[in-house]
């Protein structure tokens, strides 16, 4: 076979099935690890740095799982060397997970080192076995600007505690605006998103698959922390309201728009606009879920105990930030303002004062009340509004 055929063989098939591999599902696994790793990491550091920390962590875990998730989307998910890669990747990624208690201490070098080779080994995978001028000209751009972010990030990892967190932020922040104006090069054009375009039902189905591997990670902490000590009338009742925190967000991502997103997608004028735009708003609620789950330890091991603002935030923000990406994937799909989710973080955020002197329960139980208070209103409206995407205005 030639080399020609060999690079033709990675792209994706048109006539392809559309849905996730096996193998992406498994390459999911370490994700279950790594959140569950970092809302424990979040618990035993509750503090301004401590969030700024998991936030750098959750950032950097979240952008490895997306490059690889449009890998797998631009090219062919059963080819030999495709498979190779996700491997790799997905062994990378479990090295980043399992230093992710430790990141910002004697496993930093181990972390940031993973997650540059991770980045610029793909890269490298891609200009040498593909041989199409404009697709080896991409994985270049690419490969380049995760070249520069590297920089940061290992010297990063050698420098102390709060200069690594600016040093990493600044990585990040390059890594994630570069991606979203379509990696330019100086005397080149940013990448046109047409080279972006999606496979529908792929993508939102690969999207879901990591949302609902996120509320596992409510599910996961809620189990472990209840079966940890004796059952007692307030923890019961901490362990039944973490539940019910997964189960309303569940419902409220799947209400019309995240079950509607395949559709909007294919009815986007140009849907590579998506693969640029989705990561954000999905990286919003998962740091809405991650937050919950974190709460979640602290309503069943101390429901009644003293709410520090600390603990606050935590516990009210997580419904806050997942709403608030909610209502981005709102207009995403349907082009509307999510008139009913902001005035639940509006209700949110008027409430916080007054929580703030209840039991951790308690906050918690509020939270709930405007969660449910969502999903009695949609399903007072169901069949009111039109399910129907249409040209998402992105």
């Amino acid at each position: 076979m030639t080399d020609v055929a060999r690079g033709t063989q990675l792209l994706r098939d048109p006539a392809a099935p559309r849905r996730a591999t096996l193998l992406e599902l498994f390459f999911d696994v370490v994700f279950v690890v790594a959140l569950a790793l970092l809302s424990e990491t979040l618990v035993a550091r509750l503090t301004w740095i401590g969030a700024a920390e998991a936030g750098i962590l959750l950032l950097a875990i979240w952008w490895v799982w997306v490059i690889t998730t449009l890998v797998t989307d631009l090219y062919n998910p059963d080819s030999r060397a495709i498979q190779v890669v996700t491997v790799g990747i997905m062994f990378g990624a479990l090295l980043m997970a399992a230093s992710l208690p430790h990141a910002f201490g004697d496993r930093a070098l181990l972390f940031a080192g993973t997650y540059v080779v991770i980045h610029l080994g793909r890269g490298l995978f891609f200009y040498v076995a593909l041989h199409e001028r404009q697709a080896r000209q991409r994985a270049l751009r690419i490969w380049a600007w995760f070249a520069i972010s590297a920089v940061p990030w290992i010297v990063g990892g050698l420098a102390d505690e709060h200069l690594r967190l600016a040093l990493w932020g600044l990585g990040l922040a390059i890594d994630y605006l570069i991606f979203a104006i379509g990696y330019p090069f100086p005397g080149r054009r940013r990448i046109p998103a047409a080279q972006f375009n999606p496979t529908a039902e792929h993508l939102a189905e690969r999207y879901h698959q990591f949302f609902i591997i996120a509320l596992g990670d409510i599910i996961l902490v809620a189990g472990m922390a209840f079966s940890r000590d004796e059952i007692t009338t307030a923890r019961s009742l901490g362990f039944v309201v973490a539940f019910l925190s997964a189960a309303l967000l569940f419902r409220i991502y799947v209400h019309c728009a995240g079950a509607q997103l395949p559709r909007a997608i294919e009815a986007a004028a140009t849907p590579g606009r998506f693969s640029r735009t989705a990561p954000y708003t999905h990286l919003l609620m998962i740091a809405g879920v991650v937050a919950t789950a974190t709460s979640a330890k602290l309503i069943i091991d101390q429901p009644t105990g003293t709410t520090t603002p600390a603990w606050v935030v935590v516990i009210v923000g997580g419904p806050v930030i997942f709403l608030i990406g909610r209502s981005r994937l709102e207009y995403e799909v349907f082009g509307r303002i999510a008139w009913p989710l902001l005035v639940a973080v509006a209700s949110l955020l008027v409430a916080t004062p007054a929580l703030a002197r209840s039991s951790p329960l308690v906050v918690a139980g509020g939270a709930n009340l405007v969660l449910v208070a969502i999903v009695a209103f949609d399903l007072s409206m169901r069949g009111r509004r039109n399910p129907v995407p249409p040209d998402p205005p992105l």
